[in-house]
């Protein structure tokens, strides 16, 4: 298992690093002014499973014309990985923090390296994770990121007491297609979607809370994020498959806490995706906090929040999962 420490000095307001790797290459971290991941960790300790031919070839695609604020995604993921953030006054409470992308890439910067260090410096070790793509020939298909997430929580759990957290404690949090994986987690955390490699596999991987941030969750139309449903079950899926994919439609009694967010006027992703998720949780009793803005569009983050009514989010969701239990000490 590969984990190499990248603290660099602040670079240029305009530097970027790539990212591109082979699935076995030596781990490069992402660099961003002034704000660097601790450490990069590999989720599988031989390469992922079911694996294509020829692998993906990583690449990070810079979308802001802004050099002091970038925007980042990263593309073809072949290493699926986490950076983590650690906190440094640990309170034993971790998060697994899932960036959207709508299923074709995984952004960096404004729902994964902005969200780290505002988790870390609370007291929360936050592990940003970059999952695989479903439609890039992986033999779980449509269940590629779901393996990733819950391989992922299970690790963070394993390394629990190297890290200095409490396993009883790890959430979830997703942004857009990322917020698909993360209610995907908190619905089908136990479905076996990849053969176990190790003693880790052996844990749990339900999250203690789950955060889906406008997520896309419905894949079926008209509600469905036309681009996530194509990427992650096909133009011509089958009603079954559009179920299998919907997480709405999977809740569980044993699924955790759930708290959304979503913005009115998102013109992406319809709210209703949002109102679906709430509305199930409810129906099997579980609980769940809801927050429906008038303005903030889609893909707000913590930075372009600013100024908008759904800036106040991020204060919400801390305070709502204290309450939960998850920041204070078992």
């Amino acid at each position: 298992m590969g984990e190499c420490d990248r603290r660099t000095m602040m670079l240029g307001a305009s530097a970027m690093l790539s990212m591109a790797t082979q699935a076995q290459g030596s781990a490069s971290a992402a660099t961003i002014p002034g704000t660097q991941s601790d450490a990069l960790i590999d989720l599988w300790p031989d390469g992922p499973p079911g694996a294509p031919k020829p692998l993906p070839s990583e690449l990070v695609q810079e979308r802001s014309t802004d050099p002091a604020a970038p925007d980042r995604a990263l593309l073809h993921i072949a290493r699926p990985r986490l950076a983590l953030f650690r906190a440094p006054h640990p309170n034993g409470a971790a998060m697994l923090v899932m960036p959207g992308g709508g299923y074709n890439y995984v952004v960096i910067d404004k729902e994964g390296y902005e969200i780290g260090p505002w988790l870390a410096a609370r007291g929360v070790s936050a592990f940003i994770l970059f999952y695989r793509l479903p439609q890039e020939g992986w033999a779980a298909g449509p269940d590629v990121a779901l393996s990733d997430a819950q391989r992922a929580m299970r690790l963070i759990r394993h390394r629990a007491e190297e890290l200095s957290l409490d396993a009883n404690r790890v959430g979830a949090m997703g942004f857009s297609a990322g917020g698909h994986v993360c209610a995907d987690l908190a619905t089908r955390f136990g479905a076996r979607t990849y053969a176990p490699v190790d003693a880790a596999d052996g844990l749990s991987a339900r999250p203690k809370v789950a955060a889906p941030i406008y997520p896309v969750i419905s894949m079926h139309r008209p509600e469905a994020h036309e681009g996530s449903r194509r990427n992650l079950i096909g133009e011509t899926a089958s009603p079954a498959m559009e179920r299998r994919h919907s997480p709405h439609e999977n809740v569980m009694p044993e699924s955790p806490p759930c708290f959304l967010v979503h913005a009115e006027d998102d013109p992406a992703v319809p709210i209703a995706n949002s109102l679906l998720l709430r509305d199930a949780w409810r129906a099997k009793g579980l609980p769940v906090e809801s927050h429906f803005f008038t303005e903030g569009g889609h893909g707000f983050g913590l930075r372009r929040a600013a100024g908008k009514p759904a800036a106040i989010w991020p204060e919400l969701f801390y305070h709502w999962a204290a309450a939960q239990g998850l920041f204070a000490r078992a």
